[in-house]
């Protein structure tokens, strides 16, 4: 049976009521950052390799920043890849609907 009171909420309501909210948007960020940085990679024709080589971090700390799902990233690592691929970053606070 359909649990009536979730009939045209919207994902975002679901996961507020779920208290899954904030995880949500974290795990879609940390996604978002790996693939824009991966596909920057592509346009430089820079493999993990010649990335790593060029932050002074290792293949697998590069890895670890390029996995989706792992959202225990520094702030310094994201601003030295963005940089090496031509690229910034910007992180801001925005105001939450009340």
């Amino acid at each position: 049976m359909i649990d009536e009171k979730n009939i045209g909420s919207s994902l975002e309501d679901f996961l507020k009521e779920e208290g899954r909210l904030e995880d949500a948007r974290q795990v879609a960020a940390k996604r978002v950052l790996a693939w824009q940085l991966q596909q920057a990679m592509e346009s430089q024709h820079l493999n993990k390799v010649k990335m790593a080589k060029r932050m002074q971090t290792s293949r697998s700390q590069l890895d670890r920043l390029l996995d989706p799902d792992n959202d225990k990233v520094q702030l310094d690592t994201l601003n030295r890849a963005a940089a090496i691929v031509g690229k910034r970053l910007k992180i801001e606070l925005i105001d939450s609907p009340r």
